[in-house]
């Protein structure tokens, strides 16, 4: 079935193509998880792919996330590319052990003979009224294993083609998909990725989008660093300072793990000043290593302390005050008058 080669469409849609193309391309895709098949996952993300690709292609597995990346893993090591689904962030705890001390260790165990070509694609972050074990954030704990990939598209076209690469990858890739972005529509090519498009899959493209962050709006004054479901907040808080005269820099992360630190340091040099943002604590979260990167590498480009604005260091609240625990609009708008302050 051909598919338009450019379309406006939802972020887990934007997810739904890619993984489809990646079952198009190779046979040695599959995909695993929870209520994936005729129910097409709690987000509908795999909607109508078991019917088109088969029970063997997009497996429904028992609640057993230790179980589920185990499996993963040896098929992995049988030649296949896994796509793992957990189906919450919090969910993914069963399964921390097989992870970090399994699917992150076998290439390096091996002496670089092993490949485990895994991906684990965990929707995150908060903003849907859900509760603790449905909303978490736990990106720092996975970008402190070495052996992982720890990446998070923003909008629906980086989706698409990150989602590829990822499958495409010989790495582990933690694919950490923003939930409360899954309807946040935008313009994706679908003849974009490693797979190619419906209509020539033998003429594939290579973005890098693993590796490179990217520049998500220009700016002169402040650099917002962010990834994920934050990248829409600092957007919003970018067009509201510019009202006020303020000219904000946003770098969109892509990847956790590794950092691309080049673009973040060029960007911290031209404004003189960093902001990060995530929805993660504060506390010993991704900001930390970011803050202390940006302090070594950019110390005399600096013109006020790098600065963070993210989760409370508290378990995740009720769904009633959600609002008051992520960073929003306010919060990220008082960090940049503080940065400017100095």
């Amino acid at each position: 079935m051909t598919q338009p080669q450019s379309s406006q469409i939802v972020l887990a849609k934007a997810l739904n193509q890619a993984m489809r193309a990646a079952l198009a391309g190779d046979d040695k895709v599959v995909l695993m998880g929870e209520d994936i098949g005729p129910l097409g996952g709690v987000f509908r993300v795999t909607d109508g792919l078991q019917a088109e690709f088969g029970t063997d292609r997009v497996v429904d597995t028992p609640l057993a996330e230790s179980g589920i990346v185990g499996t993963a893993i040896g098929l992995a090591l049988r030649g296949y590319r896994p796509v793992v689904e957990i189906q919450f962030d919090g969910f993914v705890f069963p399964a921390f052990d097989q992870i970090t001390t399994q699917l992150a260790k076998l290439h390096s165990r091996s002496r670089g003979r092993l490949r485990v070509p895994v991906v684990i694609r965990i929707p995150f972050g908060g903003g849907i009224g859900a509760v603790e074990h449905h909303s978490e954030s736990p990106e720092a704990l996975f970008a402190h294993t070495a052996g992982l990939r720890v990446v998070s598209p923003s909008n629906p076209a980086d989706a698409y083609v990150m989602l590829q690469e990822a499958i495409r990858s010989d790495d582990p890739v933690i694919f950490l998909e923003p939930k409360g972005q899954y309807w946040t529509k935008g313009e994706v090519d679908l003849a974009a990725g490693p797979y190619g498009s419906a209509a020539d899959p033998a003429a594939p493209q290579h973005f890098d989008t693993l590796n490179k962050a990217r520049i998500a709006r220009e700016g002169d004054d402040v650099t917002l660093i962010a990834y994920g479901p934050s990248v829409a907040t600092a957007l919003k808080a970018a067009a509201a300072a510019e009202t006020e005269g303020t000219s904000i820099e946003i770098v969109d992360l892509r990847a956790i793990s590794p950092l691309d630190m080049a673009t973040v340091n060029s960007s911290v040099s031209k404004t003189g000043r960093a902001i990060v943002v995530h929805e993660a604590p504060v506390f010993f979260g991704a900001g930390a290593e970011l803050a202390a990167r940006i302090t070594e590498e950019c110390f005399y480009e600096l013109e006020a302390p790098v600065l963070r604005v993210g989760g409370f260091h508290a378990p995740y609240p009720p769904a009633k005050i959600e609002h008051e625990y992520l960073p929003g609009l306010d919060r990220v708008l008082d960090a940049v008058d503080r940065s400017l302050s100095f």
